[in-house]
């Protein structure tokens, strides 16, 4: 089979991530941006565990998905009851959805440490759960909790909880690495062997708490199975879940197996910063295919052989998953990193024009003052546009205070005021923050939303502060660098001052007026 299935976990298995909490209206937004990015199948989540995924499901008996099927996930049913009669069972049918997955043991350690019933038992537990959703007019797709590691332990048991499942009429059964202990060459032989004994086709879904899970699930597509189970951005419980992203990279550029179409593709990295914004949570720079460091060159040899032919240091052309290419500004890359980045600005610099040189000259003596640029490019595309004269100053400071103050045994307050004009309108804000920084980032922001409502749109994701020369203890210039995000993108601006504040300041306005040219280019 030339086609393989996405099955989208993110909104059940990633909402476990440490430090993820979705909202109704989060997990809704996002099962829409999968449906759009042509995923099979979207694990909205558990209707009978709580109020937030019974909301979530009875949304969409209201607003149907365009073309993914939503599915509700449960467990097979408790021991020493009728499946008809299991809460649990009963939430999924009445959940509204097509296509439910129900876990099972497969493992006899945890049917008799865990469920502590007979092996016997066990399977008729699962045999039981899904003839009666299937009754129910369900279609069922059978997860085989822990099944790598059953195999290993009892695998004539292993196998005949999955001879259960099918000949009860499961769609499909899906082999977990629940723990992700399996390694890819153990993995691959397990599959095989399954495939051996049954006709029903299979899935997998992998942890990746050896690292392996991209891998292990690239590696049971090659050894048949014909669904991918995964997140978006790898998120999920301990150190996650397998990355749909690369895996859909790979599964269509490398191993040119149908998944989405090839426009689809091209969102990847739109939806894994989409993703990234409504989790709260900063997208990892080295993710492979759609992080901002996947198709980035520092070294001055890397930049010239790219600039003569990319292939030779970019495995695929990173427009094909959304990406692009980028040349790092740094002591170690000259004036060629200036000049590709003006290209893909649509800029005229060339080679060894006055601005180039200017450009160039600006950088080397911000660098010796302590910026760096190759993690900020946001600030170095402004320089190249206020060199080459094609930037709006889109306000101008008149002045900013900040009070830091402690009340007491309470925590510190801070407050932060500011004064600017924006097309001679002038404005006085002041806001209050959980630090200095975060006090004048909303200030500013709160002075500029009536002129720029886009501004609330933006957020600050990371902040780093660098002490650059310890030697000078309090008096140390400080370099900051602040990532800020939309639904859109992502961007990093840097400030160096002897004082944190300015530091910070220079950043901010940095960041803002990224934010502001690159929603003016698209109107």
């Amino acid at each position: 089979m030339n086609k393989i299935e996405l099955y989208d976990t993110t909104l059940r298995d990633g909402s476990q991530t440490e430090g993820i909490s979705y909202s109704v209206f989060d997990k809704v937004r996002i099962a829409r941006k999968l449906d759009e990015l042509g995923i099979h199948y979207i694990e909205g989540g558990y209707p009978g565990s709580n109020p937030k995924d019974k909301a979530f499901f009875d949304e969409f008996k209201k607003h149907p998905l365009k073309s993914a099927a939503l599915v509700a996930f449960g467990s097979t049913r408790k021991a020493g009851i009728a499946a008809k009669e299991d809460s649990g069972l009963i939430s999924l049918v009445e959940s509204g959805v097509k296509v439910a997955t129900i876990f099972g043991k497969s493992w006899d350690l945890h049917v008799k440490d865990v469920l502590k019933v007979s092996l016997e038992e066990n399977l008729e537990m699962i045999r039981d759960s899904i003839t009666y959703l299937i009754s129910q007019g369900l279609e069922v797709i059978y997860d085989a909790e822990h099944f790598f590691d059953a195999f290993r332990a009892n695998p004539d048991y292993a196998l005949s909880t999955l001879k259960a499942a099918q000949a009860s009429g499961a769609r499909s059964i899906c082999l977990c690495d629940t723990n992700g202990g399996t390694v890819t060459s153990e993995l691959s032989v397990i599959i095989k062997k399954v495939k051996e004994s049954l006709r029903a086709p299979l899935g997998i879904h992998t942890h990746n708490d050896c690292g392996l899970a991209i891998a292990n699930s690239i590696a049971a597509v090659e050894a048949g199975c014909v669904q991918v189970q995964g997140t978006i951005n790898g998120y999920g419980e301990r150190c996650g879940n397998a990355d749909l992203l690369p895996i859909i990279g790979i599964l269509k550029l490398k191993l040119k197996k149908e998944c989405i179409s090839d426009e689809r593709l091209q969102e990847l990295t739109e939806v894994s910063r989409f993703v990234s914004e409504v989790s709260n949570m900063k997208q990892a720079d080295n993710q492979p295919f759609v992080g901002m460091s996947a198709f980035a060159h520092k070294a001055g040899v890397h930049i010239n052989a790219v600039l003569k032919n990319p292939k030779s240091y970019e495995h695929i052309d990173p427009a094909l998953i959304g990406n692009t290419r980028r040349m790092l500004v740094s002591e170690l890359a000259g004036k060629s990193p200036v000049l590709m980045m003006a290209k893909e600005l649509n800029l005229d610099l060339q080679k060894d024009s006055a601005d180039a040189k200017k450009v160039v000259k600006i950088i080397q003596d911000l660098e010796h003052e302590g910026y760096q640029f190759e993690a900020a490019e946001a600030s170095f595309e402004l320089i190249v546009k206020k060199v080459l004269k094609d930037h709006k100053k889109f306000f101008e400071l008149e002045g900013f205070r900040v009070i830091v103050e402690k009340r007491g045994k309470n925590k510190l307050y801070s407050e932060a005021t500011i004064r600017l004009t924006v097309d001679g309108v002038h404005e006085h804000t002041s806001s209050e923050g959980d630090g200095p920084v975060n006090a004048l980032d909303s200030a500013l922001r709160k002075a500029l939303k009536g002129f720029y409502p886009s501004v609330s749109k933006m957020r600050l994701s990371d902040f780093k502060v660098r002490v650059l020369d310890a030697k000078e203890g309090t008096a140390a210039k400080v370099r900051v660098l602040i990532q800020s995000q939309d639904e859109h993108d992502s961007w990093t601006t840097v400030g160096v001052s002897e004082n944190i504040i300015e530091a910070s300041w220079q950043a901010l306005v940095d960041s803002i007026e990224y934010k502001l040219m690159k929603d003016a280019s698209r109107k």
